[in-house]
């Protein structure tokens, strides 16, 4: 791979921890500014909407900058967003930063992808995605438990401060290591992208991307109610468990990427069988402390192998939209993000138990694998084919 794409994996990594570390934040920041708990808590909101309509969007503005320049302009607003939310001591003034900050993290990771993509070339999608995916794995398991050490030790404004830090260094990386290429004069325009987008394999491949994202996010976010009170390991444990789920999503990404450009309708097939039946097991045995723990790192691995070689799908089905491909990959994501805690949440509030946002990924995984199944159905009743170019759903060895 190149050096390049490992410096926007920096990047990410930077991004990620920003976007998750607001969950050992929000004591602090209600004390010091003076708003409600449930107030602190819009400021996730804010950034998980920034983040769904800004990839799109912020992708389409950017089409016809010079990839570099895309770049550079959206990490350097995400640093400044930062820098200002670690001065400010206005709620507004942050909320409106948190914003900001989402719409330039989901215009970086949009071009990214599509930058990541064209350097490791046309058969190495795969392992491109999963370089920058791996920032987003290392953000749970090293960069979000960084922030809450230094928020404990000099406050919730230090962890700002330390994204811009980390931050900076990549802006440098990004001048010297990344092509200042032009624009193609007969690069396609936002209209031929959008009509490059509305081919149904890739609807299909986004839908699925949220909906193993959608029961990765629901179990993830409610993990530690599920050690502590169904597993009955202390709060001690929480840490250690969470990082465990991290380490073993950064395995996933490197497995399923360097997988995901070679025989990707197997790990889809294969992972999304193991992924159901391992939620399934998760909430029958949640119980086991020994097989809880070892499912909290199983789950890892197969959520982040499925959900960067559907990534990756997305990449090569709209080849002729690379750019506007990697913002729909990223609020598709990013959907699922939202709305699997959302129904996780509406679980527990039925008083299902603390079981119910297992039992929710593991229904999200099945219904992913009952749509995929049928458009396979339906596309080989049709005799439909893809072009030679792409790599297709069904398995290639």
């Amino acid at each position: 791979m190149p050096f390049a794409i490992y410096v926007l994996g920096l990047a990410v990594f930077a991004q990620g921890t920003s976007e998750f570390m607001l969950s050992g934040l929000v004591p602090d920041i209600a004390a010091d500014l003076g708003v409600s708990i449930p107030a602190v808590g819009s400021l996730t909101s804010a950034f998980a909407v920034g983040m769904i309509v800004g990839a799109p969007l912020v992708a389409m503005l950017s089409l016809r900058w010079p990839r570099r320049r895309a770049l550079l302009a959206f990490l350097i607003t995400f640093l400044l967003a930062h820098v200002v939310g670690a001065l400010t001591d206005s709620f507004e003034i942050l909320l409106v930063t948190r914003v900001i900050a989402a719409l330039a993290n989901a215009g970086f990771l949009a071009v990214g992808l599509a930058t990541a993509a064209s350097m490791a070339g046309p058969q190495a999608k795969g392992r491109a995605t999963s370089v920058l995916l791996s920032g987003v794995t290392l953000a749970c398991v090293a960069g979000v438990p960084l922030g809450a050490v230094l928020s404990e030790f000099w406050g919730w404004r230090s962890a700002f401060w330390g994204v811009a830090l980390i931050s900076a260094p990549a802006v440098f990386a990004i001048l010297r290591s990344v092509p200042a290429t032009p624009v193609d004069p007969d690069a396609p325009s936002v209209r031929h992208e959008l009509r490059a987008l509305r081919t149904p394999r890739l609807v299909l491949t986004l839908v699925l991307g949220a909906l193993v994202n959608g029961a990765t996010f629901c179990s993830f976010t409610y993990l530690t109610p599920v050690i502590t009170h169904v597993t009955g390991l202390s709060t001690g444990w929480v840490p250690a468990t969470l990082a465990l789920f991290g380490i073993g999503s950064f395995v996933g990404v490197n497995v399923g990427g360097r997988l995901a450009d070679s025989r990707p309708g197997q790990v889809l097939a294969v992972g999304g069988v193991a992924l159901l039946a391992g939620w399934l097991v998760f909430a029958l045995t949640a119980g086991s402390t020994a097989v809880a723990l070892v499912l909290v790192f199983v789950q890892g691995v197969l959520s982040f192998g499925v959900g960067s070689t559907l990534i990756a799908q997305s990449l090569y089905t709209a080849s002729d939209a690379p750019t506007l491909a990697g913002g729909f990959a990223t609020a598709a994501m990013n959907v699922g993000a939202a709305a699997g805690p959302a129904l996780g949440g509406v679980a527990l509030s039925a008083d299902f138990g603390f079981r119910a946002p297992l039992v929710v990924s593991a229904a999200l995984v099945a219904a992913a694998m009952v749509l995929g199944g049928v458009a396979r159905a339906v596309g080989s009743g049709s005799g439909a084919t893809s072009r030679p170019a792409e790599r297709p759903l069904e398995a290639r060895s």
